[in-house]
């Protein structure tokens, strides 16, 4: 995707890379952009690219509804990770 890859040259030697840097960096990208923003970007997208953001999303949220089921009587919360 191309957004990665300037995102990524523009900040390489800027940031470590950990998590919490990239974190950061997604969060501070989000809250600059618009909805229709994100729209025009996801319909720039390849069938690929839009098949793998879908499934990144659909895995990542399943995952945080099942751990809320497994681990809600143990008091275990996940953060949202929604900029808004």
């Amino acid at each position: 995707m191309k957004l990665i890859d300037e995102l990524y040259e523009l900040y390489r030697n800027k940031l470590t890379g950990d998590e919490e840097d990239i974190d950061m960096l997604a969060f501070a990208f989000l809250e600059e952009m618009s909805r229709e923003d994100l729209l025009k970007i996801i319909q720039d997208l390849d069938k690929q690219e839009l098949y793998d953001l879908m499934g990144l999303y659909l895995i990542e949220s399943l995952k945080g509804k099942f751990a809320q089921d497994d681990f809600g009587a143990r008091s275990v919360t996940y953060p949202s990770r929604n900029v808004h």
